[in-house]
């Protein structure tokens, strides 16, 4: 039997790998997007069924400003035959304190259907499409980080798990927490940007107040900075430096090298 697998976010930054992926595979993929051709917005549930319609599978990206529909479109996708989700959530967001992200993994595990949750660290890819990107072109990486390190990897690893997950029952009921092969600084990050980019790369070590007040004086939200200053307080101390075997241990290989991901990335 022909199965057909949602792809929400399709042409995000892993979304669109989890379509070629499944693709490549042979299976039949709908990627839906706000902007796609099939339309999907989680604060609007007319658009849920068009997208649900004849899936048997499902990859959840959750919006980042409100996720208060995700509950519902979860319970809506399984009423309406999606037998298999594949959710990507985040590394540690218990000790962020996020509740909201927390209560959806719940729905997924309490869905009554094949689940799998991804967790990733930060992507390699907020260097060249992300939030980075801006210092990077800039020349300086402007973060207070210190000396912490972070297992950056790679958006292709994580859609290649989420594949093997939407499409392997072996995968199901598991949570993999998934990682690059060693960590960086931010410091170390810079320094390979700039190999890789032939320009100018820094890493200059602010005070949490000073990164705060130039997210603010660049317009980013307040309550997004605050989170971000959280996110960088536990790099710092070194929270974020173990990495995790998930992705060697499902894919039968080692992710991607940030080096590698670097040289690629300003090769585009």
């Amino acid at each position: 039997m022909t199965t057909t697998t949602l792809v929400l976010g399709g042409t995000g930054k892993t979304g669109r790998h989890v379509v070629s992926g499944l693709r490549a595979a042979g299976h039949r993929v709908r990627p839906a997007s706000r902007s796609g051709e099939v339309r999907f917005d989680w604060a609007d549930e007319s658009t849920w069924a068009a997208a649900v319609s004849g899936a048997d599978a499902a990859y959840l990206v959750f919006p980042e400003d409100d996720i208060t529909g995700a509950r519902p479109f979860v319970r809506f996708a399984v009423e309406h035959g999606v037998r298999r989700l594949v959710a990507l959530s985040g590394r540690g967001i218990e000790e962020y304190g996020m509740p909201e992200l927390t209560d959806v993994e719940d729905a997924v595990r309490e869905s009554g259907v094949d689940w799998t949750i991804l967790r990733p660290s930060w992507f390699n890819q907020n260097f060249d499409l992300g939030q980075f990107r801006d210092y990077v072109l800039a020349g300086d990486l402007r973060v207070p980080t210190g000396d912490g390190r972070e297992p950056f990897i790679d958006a292709a690893d994580i859609a290649a798990v989420a594949v093997a997950a939407l499409t392997d029952p072996r995968h199901a009921g598991q949570t993999y927490e998934l990682t690059g092969p060693r960590a960086l600084s931010f410091g170390e990050a810079a320094a390979e940007m700039a190999r890789a980019s032939g320009r100018e790369v820094r890493f200059t070590d602010v005070t949490e107040e000073q990164f705060l007040a130039e997210q603010e004086a660049a317009g980013v939200p307040e309550s997004w900075a605050k989170l971000l200053a959280m996110v960088f307080g536990r790099i710092r101390r070194g929270e974020h430096e173990p990495v995790s075997p998930d992705v060697a241990a499902v894919l039968g290989r080692d992710p991607v090298d940030f080096a590698d991901y670097a040289t690629a990335a300003w090769k585009r």
